[in-house]
C-alpha cells in the first residue's frame, strides 16, 4: 500500500521526503521538486530537513490498534506569519520578507492513518529539543529518538527522546563515555529492540562524514564501529535494515553541498552491525563454492537445499557484476595507454 501526502502545515513548507515502515510508504512533498538540480536545488535547501519518525511497522497494526499512529513528524525548518511566531521557533533574519518569517522549530506532528489528517498532540511535560532541521528520527519500542541536526550556523550531537505513550520529553540525555561528533544529513536506524546506528551526515566544519555509531540504550553509551572504511563518505542519504541486521546506505552525496554537488551517489553501501548466524555463513559459503559442492547440494533437505539455490544465484549474480567490472577496467587501462 503507498500513500501521498501533500499539505501546508501552519504554513511549513515541506521538502521531498520518502519513508518506508513495514508495508507502508508515504511521502511528504514540497509539490515543486522533481530533482535537486537546477532551480530547484535553492529551494530545497530552504526547506530541508524534516525528519519523520513511523510509530508501528505493519498495515495490521495502523488498521487493527485503537490508538494507531501512522506518522509522526518533528522539527524542521519553514515559514510563518508573524502572529504565528513562539519561543519555539527560531527565526532565520536571512529569510524574512513582509509578514513571513523563515526559520527552525521544533512542533511535534502526527498524521493518523486512519482518518488520513494531521494533529498536534499536546506535550505535556519535558524539556523539548532545541529547534533544528537536517537531524535524524528512529523509533524504539514506545520511544521516538531525535539526535543531532542544525539551527542556524550550528550543528548539533545531543540526543533526545519522546514517550510516544504520554507525549512526554526526556531532555538532553547525558550519555556516558564518547559520543560522535555534531552532525546534520546523517541517518539513524533501529538495528536492535534496543540499538540505533548512526551514520554518516555533515559535521559543523562542513565535512562529510563517514564513520557509524551505535546507541545502546541499556547501556546509554554510544560504540563507535572502528571497522567501517573511512573514504566513503554520505549526507542526505537513505538508510534501512536488512534481515540479518545489514544497515543499506543508498542515494545522498559525497560533498558539502553547499559549496560543491560533483553528482549524488549510486552504489548501495551494506554495513553489518552483528555476527552474521551460522545458517546464513554456511549458506553463503556454499554459495561461493557452488561449482566445488555442486554433486552434494542434492543431498541436502529440500527447505535448506531451496535457500541454497537462492544463495547460489546471487553469488554468481556477484561474481558476474565483478568480472564485468574487471573487464570494463582492462578495456579502459588497455585505451589509455
Amino acid at each position: 500500500m503507498c500513500g501521498e501526502v501533500t499539505c501546508q502545515l501552519k504554513r511549513m513548507k515541506f521538502t521531498c521526503l520518502m519513508m518506508s515502515f513495514g508495508s507502508m510508504r508515504w511521502r511528504v512533498d514540497c509539490g515543486r521538486c522533481t530533482s535537486w538540480k537546477g532551480t530547484c536545488l535553492h529551494q530545497c535547501l530552504e526547506v530541508a530537513g524534516l525528519a519523520l519518525m513511523g510509530r508501528y511497522t505493519s498495515l495490521e497494526d495502523l488498521t487493527t490498534k485503537d490508538t494507531a499512529i501512522g506518522l509522526i513528524y518533528f522539527g524542521g525548518y519553514g515559514c510563518r506569519k508573524q502572529s504565528e511566531l513562539s519561543e519555539c521557533f527560531d527565526v532565520h533574519d536571512a529569510f524574512w520578507e513582509g509578514q513571513i518569517f523563515w526559520g527552525w522549530h521544533n512542533d511535534v506532528h502526527v498524521f493518523d492513518t486512519t482518518t488520513r489528517t494531521w494533529y498536534q498532540p499536546t506535550i505535556k511535560h519535558g524539556l523539548p529539543p532545541q529547534p533544528r532541521a537536517a537531524h535524524s528520527c528512529a523509533v524504539l519500542g514506545n520511544r521516538g529518538y531525535v539526535f543531532g541536526g542544525r539551527v542556524l550556523q550550528t550543528r548539533m550531537n545531543d540526543l533526545h527522546s519522546l514517550n510516544l505513550d504520554t507525549w512526554a520529553w526526556s531532555g538532553k540525555i547525558c550519555t556516558n563515555g564518547e559520543k560522535p561528533r555534531d552532525r546534520s544529513w546523517h541517518t539513524l536506524t533501529p538495528i536492535t529492540d534496543d540499538r540505533l546506528f548512526l551514520f554518516g551526515g555533515l559535521s559543523s566544519d562542513n565535512v562529510p562524514l563517514s564513520d557509524g555509531w551505535i546507541y545502546v540504550v541499556t547501556t546509554n553509551k554510544w560504540e563507535q564501529l572502528a571497522y567501517l572504511p573511512k573514504n566513503i563518505p554520505r549526507l542526505w542519504h537513505t538508510a534501512c535494515l536488512g534481515k540479518e541486521g545489514e544497515v543499506m546506505i543508498f542515494g545522498g552525496s559525497k560533498d558539502d553541498l553547499h559549496f560543491m554537488d560533483t553528482g549524488h551517489c549510486s552504489d548501495l553501501l551494506i554495513f553489518q552491525t552483528q555476527p552474521y548466524s551460522l545458517l546464513r555463513l554456511t549458506l553463503d559459503c556454499i554459495g561461493k563454492n557452488s561449482v566445488l559442492l555442486r554433486d552434494q547440494i542434492s543431498w541436502l533437505p529440500s527447505r535448506l537445499r531451496e535457500n541454497t539455490v537462492t544463495k547460489i544465484t546471487f553469488w554468481s549474480a556477484v561474481n558476474h557484476r565483478q568480472e564485468r567490472k574487471a573487464k570494463a577496467e582492462e578495456q579502459e587501462r588497455v585505451r589509455v595507454s
